[in-house]
């Protein structure tokens, strides 16, 4: 059986770091895309010696064809806030909101059962 190498290290009580992850420029990743267009070399072994998975080359080829080159692949994380749209904010704040009450509801058990 074949264990992977974070289960191997819990396994074996080793502290593990957590990884970090790789940030690709925008040059390569139209690289990339375009070696893929090409069709010389498989996705499979592009993907293995740019040292990225095969599903990122296909999600990095869809963005450039939805956003184009210009556009695509420029900012990293969440937009700002003045650019973010309302609903995406207001549906981030419920789910702050909700797990709020979610503790207030768990700590008023905890004093419940303490008699208070």
């Amino acid at each position: 059986m074949k264990t992977r190498p974070l289960a191997a290290a819990l396994a074996a009580g080793q502290e593990t770091k957590p990884q970090q992850r790789a940030v690709f420029s925008k040059e390569f990743k139209l690289a990339a895309v375009a070696r893929l267009q090409d069709g010389r070399q498989s996705a499979t072994a592009l993907a293995e010696e740019l040292g990225v998975q095969r599903s990122q080359l296909y999600k990095w080829a869809k963005t450039l064809e939805q956003a184009g080159k210009e556009a695509s692949f420029g900012a990293r994380g969440r937009k700002p806030g003045h650019q973010e749209s309302e609903l995406a904010r207001l549906r981030r704040e419920q789910a702050d909101l909700k797990q709020e009450i979610e503790i207030l509801k768990t700590f008023n058990e905890y004093l419940k059962r303490m008699g208070r």
